[in-house]
C-alpha cells in the first residue's frame, strides 16, 4: 500500500511537471510567433525608413540599347543620355521600351520599373470573376472549347505552339446580343485560369484629348 501510494504521488508530480512544461511550450511558441511577426514589422518599417531617407530618381525610357553596359535612354523631361547601368541588374531584361529608374546626379540605370498603366486600371482589377466553372455554363459547348484553345491552352501548354512553329493567339472578339453568355464565359475562363477579371464601359475609356484612349486601352 505505502508503494501504491508513493508511485501515485510521483505520477502526479510527474503530470504537473508534464501539463507545466506543455503549458510554457505553447507559451515559448506564441512568443516565437510574435517574435516573428516583429522582425517582419521591423523590416518593414526599415525599408520605409529607407525610403524616407533615400534621394528620388528620375524615370527614364530605354531607346536603344548600345551594348551590356551602355544603353541610351529618353528621360521624362525630354533629353537623351549615352548612361550606364549597375552591376547588379539583369541586363537581359533591358530592351528597347524598358522604363527604368535613374540615379539623379549620374544618371545610372539603378532599377528596372514594370509598365506604365492608366491609373483607372488599377480600378478595374478589384472586381473578382467569381467561382465559376466550365461545368456550369450550358449550351456553349463549341464556344466555351474554342476560346479554351485560344486562350487557355497558350497559357498552361506554350510549349505546344512552340513545337509546331505556330504564333499564339493575343485575344478573341467575342459577339451578340445581350444575355448569351460572352461575359460568363470570361469570367469562367478568369476564375479557372485565376486571373483578373477587367470589366470595361466603352464610355469610362473614351477620352476627348488626342492620344489618350489609345494609351488607356494598350495597358
Amino acid at each position: 500500500m505505502e508503494i501504491e501510494g508513493e508511485r501515485k504521488s510521483v505520477l502526479k508530480a510527474y503530470l504537473q511537471k508534464l501539463k507545466t512544461y506543455q503549458a510554457k511550450e505553447e507559451a515559448l511558441e506564441k512568443i516565437k510567433e510574435t517574435l516573428k511577426v516583429s522582425k517582419e514589422n521591423m523590416g518593414r518599417n526599415e525599408e520605409m525608413l529607407l525610403s524616407l531617407q533615400t534621394i528620388g530618381m528620375s524615370i527614364g525610357e530605354v531607346l536603344k540599347c548600345l551594348s551590356e553596359e551602355k544603353y541610351i535612354v529618353k528621360v521624362s523631361l525630354g533629353p537623351h543620355y549615352v548612361v550606364g547601368c549597375r552591376s547588379c541588374i539583369d541586363k537581359k531584361k533591358i530592351t528597347q521600351g524598358t522604363r527604368v529608374a535613374l540615379d539623379v546626379s549620374t544618371n545610372t540605370i539603378m532599377k528596372i520599373l514594370p509598365r506604365e498603366v492608366h491609373p483607372a486600371v488599377y480600378s478595374m482589377t478589384v472586381e473578382s470573376p467569381g467561382k465559376v466553372k466550365y461545368e456550369d455554363i450550358g449550351g456553349l459547348r463549341n464556344q466555351m472549347r474554342e476560346i479554351r484553345e485560344v486562350i487557355e491552352l497558350p497559357m498552361t501548354n506554350p510549349e505546344l505552339f512552340e513545337r509546331v512553329g505556330v504564333k499564339a493567339p493575343k485575344g478573341v472578339l467575342l459577339y451578340g446580343p445581350p444575355g448569351t453568355g460572352k461575359t460568363l464565359l470570361a469570367r469562367a475562363l478568369a476564375s479557372n485560369l485565376e486571373c483578373h477579371f477587367l470589366k470595361v464601359v466603352a464610355s469610362g475609356i473614351v477620352d476627348k484629348y488626342l492620344g489618350e484612349f489609345f494609351s488607356f486601352i494598350s495597358f
